[in-house]
């Protein structure tokens, strides 16, 4: 992907006319100032005196920026304002004002020129993340020597060396070495994520304080910031509804003022109500009030500047679309495993019942667990630690006749006694323990630690929940989420408790995946927006069916990148809240510069019809003043952090 940036506006030929119009305009102002006001005003007349020439070349080289366009809409009967600017320039040198003309033309170039630099430095923002990217890589050759090599060569497979202080080069996996790794620039952490052997790092992330060496697990042009700048760039090209029907409200919007134009002209004259030079003015000044130019930039600077500005702080939003649907949803279903929680079992409770000490009967069930691949036996094995579990084979302990029971446990032999890790299925004739009942009405699962057929001990685990969850569901239920929803594939007694945890408004439990696209859409039909949050691929279907589906965690899976309307890129729900604020208050600010947009313009226009307002009031307040203001206003949105 090319790392050049967008051409600034600023050294367009369009801006070298701007330039010079607006030099040649001061300069005849100062001519009028140095001479005296002299008389350049008739009908269908200029006078062609120093300052009228000058002028005069100010209107016709700043007008050059939209003649043709303004010629070619008249031409195919299609007005916009490029036409309307070329009639008010036209119509200011016919009678006799061509300061205003040059006015016109000096200050409408200029406004445009800010417009696009608005938008410009917007994408070019995102696309800086680029050049985050190091030019050169450490390449390890086969023989264990390295060489230096341009990062946009590697290639998948390829093994490179990333040193303190220097950038990772390419999406990759760690082989060798530890190190803690800044991920900002994707995923707007601040804080360093420790990196070990096996563990996943990304292409512009700054490896702080250890030497990796990564293998390469993408070609370069391909890494997760390539598909982010990829996507972000084609998000800023979507159009949101609210753009849909300005532009389309556009099309009718600058005929009809065209046409109320004329009859301000030609209506009042006819009629005996003063002269037509008065009204001529008066008609030409509506024209330029009248210019939709704020109005049609209201919209697209905006969505475009709070998508890059999410984008940059570690939320893809994939277009207007999804950006004004996220700040009008009233509802919000979160899936529960690796949403609300981490996703992982961990051991909570450890209950001895046969005079074992906590330590002896985690022990003996680790032993066993050791060889199953179980999420419940890598939980227990974890609590314990491989060290501890190495100590235990170096002190002899023999595990032999290992069998794994699907839906109920293991088996196996420590020592020639006989070891039972599971539910109560493995133990025959056992009457269910009274703590066991009291764990699992907690939400925990439980498993019996059994020896020579009699229970040595219960170990409850339980998913751990995201300490950030509960406030986070807090803060957005303050900004307007008023019904949410946990779906969960877990039994009702473990929903229950997490929800209890968590305050939420409705439980489904025991879902397949099928069945959670049920309640998705079941909630839609119930309210008028309802965003779906999950964790990738496995809940697709789901994002699928609600108004706007957001996936956490989408740095490590392109998957959920693909499938989502949103994605969080780091595996953290306090993105969530950012997401909901900076989506409602785009919603608010294109709203408002509508309404800015518009009220200004009808004031005005009331104002030139009772020929209280100037051609050069006009142009600096209706036309080039509302197009900066919305610009400005649309610009707060970078400054937006979480």
């Amino acid at each position: 992907m090319s790392d050049r940036r967008r051409s600034s506006p600023w050294k367009t030929p369009e801006a070298v006319r701007t330039y010079v119009s607006g030099f040649l305009w001061l300069i005849g102002i100062l001519i009028v100032l140095g001479t005296g006001s002299p008389d350049i005003s008739g009908w269908l007349r200029v006078r062609l005196d120093a300052a009228g020439l000058v002028f005069l070349a100010a209107a016709l080289i700043g007008g050059w920026n939209f003649f043709p366009k303004g010629i070619r809409a008249a031409r195919t009967l299609k007005l916009d304002m490029n036409f309307l600017m070329t009639v008010a320039i036209i119509g200011a040198l016919l009678i006799g004002e061509p300061l205003e003309a040059a006015a016109i033309a000096f200050l409408f170039s200029l406004a445009e020129l800010l417009e696009h630099s608005a938008v410009v430095r917007a994408r070019n923002s995102i696309d800086e993340l680029i050049r985050l990217t190091p030019e050169q890589a450490t390449l390890v050759e086969q023989d264990g020597s390295e060489s230096t090599v341009a990062a946009s060569e590697l290639k998948k497979g390829a093994h490179v060396r990333v040193r303190p202080g220097e950038k990772v080069p390419i999406d990759g996996r760690v082989l060798d070495g530890e190190s803690a790794v800044d991920e900002a620039t994707l995923t707007g952490e601040s804080v360093p994520i420790p990196k070990r052997v096996g563990d996943p790092v990304f292409a512009s992330t700054l490896n702080r304080d250890g030497f990796l060496e990564v293998v390469a697990v993408t070609d370069a042009g391909d890494t997760a910031l390539d598909r982010i700048v990829r996507l972000v760039r084609e998000a800023q090209t979507r159009r949101s509804p609210t753009e849909q029907f300005v532009t389309k409200f556009a099309r009718y919007y600058t005929p009809a003022v065209t046409v109320l134009a004329a009859v301000t002209m030609l209506a009042p004259p006819l009629l005996g109500m003063g002269s037509a030079l008065t009204w001529f003015v008066r008609g030409l000044t509506l024209l330029v009030i009248a210019c939709p130019c704020a109005l049609v930039i209201a919209t697209p600077v905006t969505v475009v500047s709070a998508i890059t500005s999410a984008a940059r702080n570690g939320v893809l939003i994939k277009g207007g679309e999804y950006l004004e649907a996220l700040g009008g949803v009233c509802a919000m279903a979160f899936d529960k495993t690796g949403t609300l929680t981490y996703g992982r079992l961990e051991v909570t409770d450890v209950v001895p019942m046969s005079g074992d000490t906590n330590e002896d009967l985690l022990g003996l069930a680790a032993v066993v667990e050791a060889r199953s691949e179980h999420p419940i036996a890598k939980a227990i094995v974890a609590r314990v630690g491989t060290s501890a579990l190495q100590n235990a084979s170096d002190g002899g302990a023999e595990v032999t006749d290992f069998r794994a029971r699907p839906g109920r446990g293991v088996v196996a032999r420590v020592d020639g006694t006989e070891v039972r890790v599971g539910t109560l299925e493995l133990f025959p004739d056992l009457p269910v323990p009274d703590r066991m009942l009291e764990l699992e009405r907690q939400g925990k699962t439980v498993v019996l630690v059994g020896r020579d057929g009699r229970v040595a001990g219960l170990i409850a685990l339980a998913d751990t929940l995201r300490p950030e969850a509960p406030e986070v569901l807090r803060q957005l239920r303050r900004q307007g989420i008023h019904e949410q929803v946990m779906l969960t594939g877990d039994h009702e007694y473990v929903a229950r408790a997490i929800a209890g945890r968590l305050g939420v408004d409705k439980v489904f439990s025991s879902l397949l995946p099928e069945e959670k696209v049920d309640a998705v859409t079941e909630l839609v039909a119930d309210h008028e927006g309802v965003a779906m949050v999950g964790d990738g691929v496995n809940d697709a279907p789901a994002l699928a069916a609600s108004s706007v589906g957001i996936a956490m965690g989408g740095v490590g899976s392109p998957a959920a990148i693909e499938t989502a309307d949103i994605a969080l890129m780091a595996d953290d729900l306090n993105m969530l809240p950012y997401s909901r604020r900076i989506s409602r208050l785009a919603r608010r600010l294109v709203r408002f510069n509508i309404g800015l947009a518009l009220g200004l313009k009808l004031l005005l226009a009331a104002g030139a019809i009772g020929g209280v307002v100037s051609l050069l009031v006009a142009v600096l307040v209706g036309d080039m003043g509302a197009s900066i203001a919305v610009t400005l206003n649309a610009m707060r949105l970078a400054h937006l952090r979480p």
